[in-house]
């Protein structure tokens, strides 16, 4: 098995993880507050990965200003990309919603040309499409959706908020990319992990000063409840090794088209151990995503 595959595996489980432990302070915490956990808990851990594999292996990396560009493009869309999924889920079916999202895979592509010159083969595009599939039919499986609604509600603001969620996501994933490429170096490790301590010193400086500004309680809150939020963060940045390290290994569309497997744990932790009921479309849903995936990784 290759390893940008074992990364993105690994960093599936762990996001579904993540998810997870993160409700556990949904309650307790605002919307936004929550997801401050994820950077600025994540960001000592992702320090000292970074300072080991520094010691481990002392090359040199080129610094460049286009590296702080990348990693800045990055931090900031992956920012704007929760912000756009949390206002388009208050105004549009939770369902749509998460569909039109999960375009974030062709976006990721159409981003990977642009930016960095990366296409894809036609067989691995025919993978995104089956996988997205099989998104669709997990999302509105237990959903009163109007099949209409679904199919001609992409003109919704709710609905292009999700659509921005979905590029904001892609042009993250191809910017992180494209910083850890322009490190050089033969570590993909620590290019990844210089890229993700960047990343996430940017994404704590903002959500920190947009919270004194907007938010100003929720910073003592999230104080109050660090020990939840210490796991939440471990977490996250574990999974944000894999995910970096996968992207620095392999083009990003097909990384994040592999990463949809984590709706497969989710769905197998929803009935392995809430014990919840099953329908044919998840079924069917779930064995699109591993064709699609299969079939990508026989491309």
């Amino acid at each position: 098995m290759e390893l940008w595959l074992i990364f993105t595996l690994a960093a599936a489980f762990l996001q579904n993880a993540r998810n997870s432990l993160q409700k556990s302070i949904n309650s307790v915490l605002s919307t936004s507050s929550a997801a401050y956990t994820r950077f600025a808990f994540g960001l000592p851990l992702a320090i000292i990965y970074f300072s080991f594999l520094r010691w481990q292996d002392p090359q040199p990396l080129d610094w460049s200003w286009a590296f702080v560009g990348w990693a800045t493009m990055g931090g900031i869309a992956q920012v704007l990309a929760m912000w756009f999924l949390l206002r388009s889920f208050a105004l549009k079916s939770f369902a749509v919603v998460t569909a039109y999202s999960k375009t974030e895979t062709f976006q990721t592509a159409l981003f990977s040309i642009v930016l960095l010159g990366e296409a894809v083969t036609s067989m691995t595009f025919l993978a995104i499409v089956i996988s997205f599939a099989g998104v669709c039919c997990l999302s509105l499986a237990k959903m009163t959706v109007n099949p209409r609604e679904f199919l001609f509600s992409w003109a919704n603001k709710g609905a292009l908020l999700a659509l921005a969620n979905g590029a904001m996501l892609g042009i993250s994933a191809v910017a992180y990319r494209g910083a850890a490429l322009t490190l050089g170096g033969d570590s993909p490790l620590l290019a990844a992990s210089a890229t993700l301590v960047t990343a996430l010193a940017i994404q704590t400086f903002v959500m920190t000063v947009y919270l004194a500004a907007f938010e100003p309680g929720e910073i003592v809150n999230v104080w109050r409840n660090r020990a939840k939020a210490s796991l939440v963060g471990a977490a996250s940045m574990l999974g944000s090794v894999g995910w970096f390290t996968a992207m620095t290994l392999q083009n990003a569309a097909i990384v994040r088209a592999v990463g949809q497997v984590e709706l497969i744990f989710t769905f197998l932790t929803s009935v392995l151990i809430f014990k919840e009921k099953i329908t044919r479309y998840e079924v069917f849903g779930t064995l699109l995503i591993v064709g699609g995936i299969l079939f990508l990784l026989l491309d």
